[in-house]
C-alpha cells in the first residue's frame, strides 16, 4: 500500500474555529476527496506550524510516495514564526519527497522554497471560485491536465499570487486574476505540481468558507458590503448547479494515478 503525507497549512486556532463552525478543515476535505477516488493508502497527517515534534517526522520522509500540502489564510510574505516553520519542513520534503502536490498556499511555499516568489495579487482575488482558467499548450501534454477541459472554472480562495516562478518551472495554466494557476517543476529528483485552486473543495464549503469570514472580507474589502457578497454567492451556487464532481477534482486523481 502506498503511503503519502497530508500537510496542513493553516495553524490550530483557524482550525479550531472551522470546527467551532461547523466546517470542514482542509485536510477534512482532502482526506474525504481522496477517499473518493480509493481506499488504498496509507495517509498520515501533520501541521508543522502547531506539532512539537515536527523535526522528527521530518527526519523519515522518505518512507512517503507522495505529499499534498493543502491550503492556509496565512501569507507568505508576514514571515512569522508559524510561517518559517513550513518553509522549513517544506525544504525537507522537497529533498526526501519524490511526488509533491501543492495546493494553493502550498503552492506559495513550494515556489518560495525553490527560489521563486509570491505577493498580493494587484488583479484582485479569488473568493469562492476561479473563473476562466485556461490550459495552456504545455498543460494540454501534462498529466496533471489529463482529461480535463481546456478552459474551465473551480474553487478557489486567494488573495496572493506567485509572481516569479523557480528556474526551469513549466507554467501549465492561467485565468485573467492570476498568471500562475498550474507549474510543474523539479527540485532534485523531486517532481512538484502546483495549482493556485481548490480541486478537492466543494463549492458548498466555499459559501461556508465566504459567511464564516464575513466581517474579515468586509474589513479587508474582499467585498464592499453585504448585497455583494449576496451576489457573489448566487454566482457560486450557479455555478455549483452545473459543476460536476468528477471533473471538479481532476487534477487530485491525475496525480494520485501519477503516484510511483
Amino acid at each position: 500500500m502506498k503511503r503519502i503525507l497530508i500537510v496542513e497549512g493553516n495553524l490550530r486556532e483557524e482550525n479550531q474555529s472551522f470546527t467551532d463552525g461547523g466546517i470542514k478543515t482542509h485536510t477534512e476535505s482532502l482526506k474525504d476527496s481522496i477517499s473518493y477516488f480509493t481506499d488504498q493508502l496509507d495517509i498520515d497527517v501533520v501541521n508543522p506550524s502547531s506539532d512539537e515534534n515536527i523535526n522528527e517526522v521530518a527526519k523519515d520522509l522518505t518512507k512517503y510516495h507522495g505529499m499534498i500540502w493543502g491550503g492556509s489564510s496565512l501569507n507568505i510574505y508576514n514571515d512569522t514564526p508559524e510561517i518559517r516553520r513550513q518553509i522549513n519542513f517544506m525544504r525537507e520534503c522537497q529533498k526526501n519527497i519524490k511526488n509533491i502536490f501543492a495546493i494553493c498556499w502550498g503552492m506559495q511555499v513550494a515556489v518560495t522554497v525553490a527560489g521563486g516568489e509570491v505577493k498580493k495579487c494587484p488583479n484582485g482575488a479569488h473568493r469562492g471560485i476561479a473563473h476562466d482558467i485556461e490550459i495552456n499548450e504545455n498543460g494540454l501534454k501534462h498529466p496533471l491536465y489529463k482529461n480535463k477541459n481546456k478552459k474551465f472554472n473551480t474553487p478557489a480562495f486567494n488573495f496572493d499570487e506567485v509572481v516569479k516562478l523557480p528556474e526551469g518551472s513549466t507554467l501549465l495554466s492561467s485565468n485573467p486574476i492570476n498568471k500562475v494557476m498550474g507549474i510543474n517543476f523539479n527540485v532534485g529528483s523531486t517532481n512538484v505540481w502546483g495549482i493556485q485552486y481548490h480541486p478537492e473543495i466543494t463549492y458548498a464549503k466555499m459559501i461556508s468558507l465566504i459567511h464564516f469570514r464575513r466581517d474579515r472580507l468586509l474589513e479587508k474589502k474582499a467585498f464592499i458590503d453585504q448585497m455583494e457578497i449576496d451576489s457573489h454567492v448566487k454566482i457560486i451556487e450557479d455555478e455549483n448547479k452545473i459543476s460536476n464532481k468528477d471533473a471538479r477534482m481532476r487534477e487530485l486523481e491525475n496525480w494520485l494515478n501519477n503516484l510511483n
